[in-house]
């Protein structure tokens, strides 16, 4: 059971204040009832929701696959300087108040999903769920067969030891690296464990899901479920 207004604007009507004004205008009706007060509680799952004698088309959960550019924060603190991934979102999905599924650097780009189903995140970013998350990697200087090597038995990162990894080369200095965790810098320090450094780095893909081509950097949209099935997908490692 959630609140009317809570659940018109889950709707995408617009923001809770322009749904209680709409519910104070009389164009709600619960049930063939017209409704005036915005905190009656709704049953999501029984209850027929009018506006404007049209029924509304409720979403309990919203997915987003959003092109991360650089230069902006995964975070939905509006108290964050400089810009954060909530910025490039229009005002229905600000107000569903999506999280990010895992963490991208600042400096980072590439494949990110937004959602506010706090279950679906959990089971992307625990290790115990062998989700695999891929990265397209940019580095200085050469890597070595044995530093490669190195890289998908593990390495020591603090006091934390990488999970088995697939790396391929793509370059002389590119690689693309897929893990199952999601540590902070994780892709930077093994890296850096093996005396190198990251100079690009893109997140391209997670599970079977792709970042889809026509995405711009700071463009989004919603998820289908079969590509939820794809993010989901633990065999491509």
């Amino acid at each position: 059971m959630i609140r009317l207004d809570k659940y018109m604007a889950m709707c995408g009507l617009g923001t809770r204040s322009e749904v209680k004004r709409y519910i104070r205008q009389g164009l709600v009706c619960v049930n063939d009832v017209q409704v005036r007060c915005d905190d009656v509680k709704i049953d999501e799952e029984k209850d027929r929701v009018l506006f404007e004698s049209q029924p509304l088309n409720f979403k309990k959960n919203v997915y987003v696959v959003i092109n991360k550019p650089k230069n902006c924060i995964c975070t939905t603190d509006e108290e964050e300087d400089g810009t954060i991934i909530t910025d490039y979102l229009d005002e229905f999905m600000r107000a569903r108040k999506l999280f990010p599924v895992g963490r991208l650097d600042a400096d980072s780009e590439g494949l990110l999903i937004l959602t506010d189903d706090g279950d679906f995140c959990h089971n992307v970013i625990t290790p115990k769920k062998h989700i695999p998350k891929t990265y397209y990697v940019e580095f200085v200087g050469m890597l070595s067969d044995k530093e490669i090597q190195k890289l998908m038995k593990g390495v020591k990162i603090g006091d934390y030891t990488t999970l088995p990894s697939k790396v391929r080369r793509l370059g002389e200095q590119k690689l693309e690296i897929t893990i199952h965790e999601g540590k902070y810098h994780q892709i930077k320090l093994m890296l850096e464990a093996i005396g190198n450094r990251v100079t690009y780095l893109k997140r391209i893909k997670i599970g079977n899901f792709g970042l889809p081509e026509m995405l711009m950097p700071g463009e989004y949209r919603e998820l289908s479920s079969d590509e939820l099935q794809q993010i989901l997908c633990k065999e491509n490692i």
